[in-house]
């Protein structure tokens, strides 16, 4: 998934060590997306996988509606991916602890949008600026503990 396409890049810094913003990420990932109506949108794009399921707290092999966990790096990363009739996409959260004591938290976005629908869906998403909104949205979350 690395190969993908960047989309963006979104950082937030929070107080407290990698082991704080680890928690923070990992319990914060889970709430997010497993929101009920995730799993209709996944229905509705026909998203890979639809449903949450594997092991829990998160490890490689998790999945959510639209999202499975593929990297699982406790204190450093856990990367996600996923793809639906319109897209092919990976998100990925690293941790990079300051040496002021606070950690930055960065969510980074690849995404390959192949055909008409895809260009159309790319459009909607990314160029209304309701991806960037909600990636800062769910980082400041993430930072409000």
């Amino acid at each position: 998934m690395d190969t993908l396409p960047y989309v963006d890049e979104h950082a937030v810094i929070v107080g407290g060590g990698g082991d704080e913003a680890w928690s923070r990420v990992r319990d914060g990932v889970e709430r997010a997306l497993s929101r009920r109506w995730l799993a209709g949108y996944a229905r509705v794009v026909r998203a890979e996988p639809r449903e949450a399921g594997g092991p829990r707290p998160l490890a490689e092999g998790a999945v959510f509606p639209g999202f499975r966990v593929v990297r699982v790096v406790p204190g450093r990363e856990l990367a996600l991916e996923g793809r639906h009739r319109f897209s092919v996409y990976s998100l990925v959260f690293r941790i990079e602890e300051l040496s002021d004591g606070r950690t930055r938290l960065r969510a980074e976005s690849r995404a390959a949008f192949p055909g008409v629908a895809g260009w159309v869906y790319r459009a909607l998403v990314i160029g209304s600026g309701g991806h960037a909104a909600g990636m800062r949205r769910m980082l400041a979350s993430f930072a409000r503990g």
